[in-house]
């Protein structure tokens, strides 16, 4: 994979379901997502004018599972409404170990001397929703959770300012990809309702009738209003220290030593909402507390601030 200087277009249509000649969500996607997938080892290498990076993956295994992340019957892994004309699916990821590793390319702006970013991990997983469109496939929502346990992470102080840089550097292609993702992200308006078919009857679990309403709590229940991103480490002990080649000789020849820093982090959490409006309700994050009440009160007053001085300008 190679970083873009410019965001490439979107994808158009999903090419399962054109290979079948068929332009809504079908048969052939049902097929596809039912599938068990298991992969012994797979790499992938990035590249970046500033750094080149690898990910390995051993063990890794992609099954569907139902809203509740376990693995069921394929009829319990995917929710569609009719009335609404989407369809929500749930995947999992998993795989026995993960390593990680990044350095600076020669004609990069690092330093000429750089430390290679390392981090081995045990045992994780990625849980990924997606709501598309049944009538065109097109994905209308996604939340992707990043699941890790118990993580060690030693890092010397050039290798923290290395992934400083690294991170740096990508911002600007990140920033230009989030804002073509913001104009072409979908509104909120109503779908239209496609014609009934005889695939809608795939996704209605055993023992429950067709009836409207009932799919509709069971959809509200598992829905994604907004596309989100997560992560969740459950503990990690992360370990700073000087690089020992890197002190001067002054402070060798006066005995000086390097320092360390120790820190635990337990259940650990980042959430990311990237096409979240200001001023718009938090209750459907998967974190939201009562607290955050009085954070959107003065969040809408900024807000309204904020647009009364540009309505003067």
């Amino acid at each position: 994979m190679r970083t873009c200087e410019e965001p490439r277009p979107p994808n158009g249509q999903s090419p399962i379901a054109l290979a079948a000649g068929q332009s809504e969500y079908g048969f052939a996607e049902k097929v596809v997502e039912g599938m068990f997938i298991v992969v012994n080892s797979i790499t992938i290498k990035i590249h970046s004018k500033a750094f080149h990076a690898s990910f390995e993956l051993w063990q890794l295994q992609g099954y569907s599972v139902n809203p509740n992340w376990q693995q069921s019957d394929l009829r319990l892994t995917r929710i569609t409404d009719p009335q609404r004309g989407e369809v929500l699916t749930f995947k999992e990821l998993t795989w026995q170990t993960l390593r990680i590793e990044a350095d600076a390319t020669d004609n990069g702006d690092q330093d000429p001397v750089t430390t290679p970013l390392r981090l081995i991990t045990n045992q994780g997983r990625i849980q990924i929703s997606l709501k598309r469109r049944t009538k065109d496939c097109n994905v209308m929502a996604s939340k992707l959770m990043f699941l890790l346990d118990d993580l060690l992470w030693v890092l010397t102080d050039s290798q923290l300012k290395a992934m400083m840089k690294y991170a740096e550097s990508l911002s600007e292609a990140m920033e230009k990809s989030a804002q073509q993702r913001k104009s072409l992200a979908p509104e909120s308006v109503q779908v239209t309702p496609p014609a009934p078919s005889s695939q809608q009857s795939w996704s209605q679990p055993f023992g429950v009738s067709p009836n409207a309403s009932s799919i509709g709590q069971y959809f509200d229940k598992h829905d994604m209003k907004e596309s989100s991103y997560h992560l969740l480490i459950s503990r990690l002990d992360l370990h700073i220290c000087d690089d020992s080649h890197a002190r001067d000789s002054g402070a060798q020849k006066h005995g000086m030593l390097g320092g360390a820093m120790q820190l635990t982090f337990r259940r650990m959490a980042f959430d990311y909402y990237p096409f979240h409006r200001a001023g718009d309700a938090c209750k459907h994050w998967v974190r939201y507390s009562e607290a955050m009440e009085t954070r959107g009160q003065w969040a809408k007053k900024l807000v309204s601030e904020f647009q009364s001085k540009i309505e003067k300008l």
